[in-house]
């Protein structure tokens, strides 16, 4: 993977984000694509390592589409301006498809990665059921956010979104109506790509995504 490369590829698109800048320059992203597939090939099978539910993750499937659906953008222009992909043992990319717990990064423009870990905005369904195992017994998740290289590299979950009163059937004296109350159940860190390797990149990847997989396991483990 050309590191370099992918962020001044994003950097010049977000400021010629046009159908004829982008048709002029569609080799370099086809490239840059093909390499961006094989790292997300290489870490399915680096992740399968300590994870093994996502060895049959279609690496195609994960990742995102680069051209945005202008039925609903309501600005910018239509290519997205972050290569992104979610790696999951469903196969399926995002929650809304019922795609479970998942190992997500992404590229932008401004030259940041971003790794994550976790589920984002849950379907209705599924978040009730992590809310009710959280009301029987929350002993996995504070473990999980105990686990000492999760906390040193992504810190705690991330409470955006959350709500200001306990939903609709939760007691606010439960002593754990504080994680309850939230929408997502994810870990994330942001750091600059600047000077990383293609090499470098795929071994931090890999060591931010296993950090990750207590959160992850727990999460799997609520049906």
């Amino acid at each position: 993977m050309h590191v370099r490369d992918l962020a001044q590829f994003l950097a010049e698109l977000s400021e010629n984000n046009n159908r004829a800048w982008f048709a002029m320059n569609k080799p370099r992203y086809d490239l840059l694509r093909l390499e961006f597939l094989e790292l997300v090939t290489e870490l399915i099978k680096g992740i399968s390592a300590f994870d093994p539910a996502v060895a049959n993750c279609n690496p195609k499937k994960a990742l995102f589409r680069f051209h945005r659906d202008m039925r609903f953008a309501r600005e910018g222009g239509p290519y997205k301006t972050t290569f992104s992909a979610s790696i999951t043992s469903s196969g399926l990319k995002r929650p809304s498809q019922g795609g479970g717990p998942a190992y997500y990064f992404h590229i932008d423009a401004n030259g940041s990665l971003l790794v994550a870990g976790g589920e984002y905005m849950p379907p209705a369904d599924r978040l009730r059921a992590i809310r009710f195992q959280l009301e029987k017994n929350e002993v996995g998740l504070i473990a999980a956010l105990k686990d000492r290289n999760l906390k040193k590299t992504f810190g705690s979950l991330q409470e955006e979104g959350k709500l200001l009163r306990p939903p609709k059937g939760f007691s606010p004296d439960l002593p754990q109506i504080e994680l309850i109350k939230l929408k997502s159940f994810i870990v994330w860190t942001e750091n600059s790509i600047g000077g990383l390797s293609g090499a470098a990149l795929k071994k931090q990847l890999l060591s931010n995504f296993r950090h990750a997989f207590p959160l992850i396991a727990w999460l799997r483990s609520i049906k």
